[in-house]
């Protein structure tokens, strides 16, 4: 192995862990991570942070002062060309005087969309990229999905028995998984900007939908609830707790506008969507409607009737599956409602990706074949 390829092996995974620590909390932004290496030193290191600012190139030049001055940056997407809150990253990197920028791919933003690379090429940077881009694609796969389809992207967490059912017959499902699995959820939650359930399960849940890690709390979601026709209570917690945690409520474009003011009383927003042709809200306009907002990775936590729209209306990009080792029978209540698939070359297919042991249970996690 060349020296070029051992330095390109050793930092740019190091950029994109870093990187890793910001999603969750950077959107509408990339999660972005920063190495800066010098004589083979690393002299600065940064990661977005929260809100999506400072950028990850500030944060590591800022760490190497000017230790910058010759060094090697590697970072995990193209550095920005367009003015905001700060310098572009691409003009910091030119000034602090980076001879060489290593980037794992590019940005597909309007505003960047190489950019940034030809602003360090005319500054005399050398510049090299694609080195890890699949990883660095698939890490930012909810900007990816925002900026190029206008939507976020969509993982469905299910948890069920091993017979493949989420509850049992008069709905019991608190816990079909164990205690580990649960704080692998809660992770999960930290690491997406939305959390998405159906008014169903806000009614017969009462859940809180909130990442309840130690140290980890204010990592929460925004809360999002499916309510065609405002039916979630004011008493509901996510309606009285959402001066503390962010809960929007998604509904028809037509919906009472009291109603609607009450729950601003009590801080929710309200969101409108088109109904589909089914009578149900378009599931392909909502989350249109989330991108809109800025929502890069959402994920769904919504019982068979969203999951069933989801799958239906092809804005499922990811399942990540627990399963229990435990079996309900053939009456329990399944995952999905009929799809009406009436042959098999019209079922839904999965590449797997992964499959974990958590505790006693199984997360096995996949992508959608398109």
């Amino acid at each position: 192995m060349t020296k070029t390829k051992t330095a390109h092996s050793n930092y740019m995974p190091a950029a994109l862990a870093l990187a890793r620590r910001g999603l969750g909390s950077v959107w509408p932004n990339p999660a972005v991570g920063c190495v800066l290496v010098k004589a083979g030193t690393v002299v600065g290191r940064g990661w977005t942070q929260r809100g999506g600012s400072p950028h990850a190139e500030t944060e590591a030049l800022v760490r190497a002062e000017s230790r910058a001055l010759g060094a090697t940056a590697y970072v995990s997407l193209e550095p920005c060309a367009h003015q905001g809150k700060t310098l572009p990253c691409a003009e910091a990197l030119i000034k602090a005087g980076i001879a060489r920028c290593v980037v794992a791919v590019e940005d597909p933003d309007p505003r960047v969309s190489g950019r940034g690379l030809n602003q360090l090429r005319q500054a005399g940077v050398n510049v090299e990229v694609g080195i890890l881009a699949d990883q660095a694609r698939d890490l930012n796969e909810g900007f990816f999905s925002r900026i190029i389809k206008g939507r976020p992207s969509v993982t469905l967490k299910l948890a069920t028995t091993l017979d493949g059912f989420a509850a049992t017959a008069n709905g019991e499902s608190r816990w079909i998984t164990g205690s580990l699995a649960r704080q692998r959820g809660h992770l999960m939650r930290a690491e997406h900007d939305g959390i998405l359930i159906g008014v169903g399960t806000a009614v017969t849940d009462d859940p809180m939908l909130t990442c309840r890690l130690a140290g980890m709390q204010q990592r929460s979601p925004i809360r999002i609830v499916l309510d065609s026709n405002l039916r979630l209570p004011l008493t509901n917690s996510l309606v009285t707790t959402a001066q503390e945690h962010k809960t929007w409520i998604v509904t028809k474009s037509d919906s009472n506008k009291e109603r609607c003011a009450a729950y601003g009383d009590y801080g929710v927003e309200v969101l409108k969507a088109d109904v589909g042709p089914n009578g149900w809200l378009s599931m392909k306009h909502v989350m249109n409607v989330l991108g809109g907002q800025g929502i890069t990775r959402l994920l769904v936590e919504g019982g068979p009737s969203v999951a069933s729209s989801l799958f239906q209306e092809g804005m499922v990009d990811r399942v990540a599956w627990f399963r229990a080792p435990t079996l309900i029978g053939g009456d329990g209540i399944n995952v999905t409602l009929p799809l009406g698939l009436a042959k098999l070359a019209d079922a839904i297919s999965f590449r797997r990706l992964s499959i974990e042991v958590v505790g006693e249970d199984i997360l096995e996690s996949f992508s959608v074949v398109p």
